[in-house]
């Protein structure tokens, strides 16, 4: 069996790339979140080729590695207790 071509594996890296990014935010990195969908569609809206997805490749590493280095700093749901009148 022959080894998928860039194209077969581009959309595939893509959707990883933006479940990171929904990672990022939900960790309260919206700004790095923002800048990692960036980078994505420009590397995923010019030529489907191996250098595009070692490109993809390189940037789900990297940001597998930024949520790993940082503990989470979004905001916490607060519990509300009801009492009775």
């Amino acid at each position: 069996m022959e080894p998928k071509s860039a194209a077969e594996e581009l959309p595939a890296l893509y959707r990883a790339v933006l479940d990171r990014v929904g990672e990022l935010e939900a960790t309260g990195r919206r700004d790095l979140g923002n800048a990692v969908r960036a980078e994505a569609t420009r590397i995923y809206s010019r030529s489907w080729d191996d250098r595009a997805r070692r490109g993809l490749q390189a940037l789900l590493r990297r940001n597998t590695d930024a949520l790993l280095e940082r503990p989470s700093i979004g905001r916490g749901f607060r519990r509300r207790i009801v009492r009775p009148a």
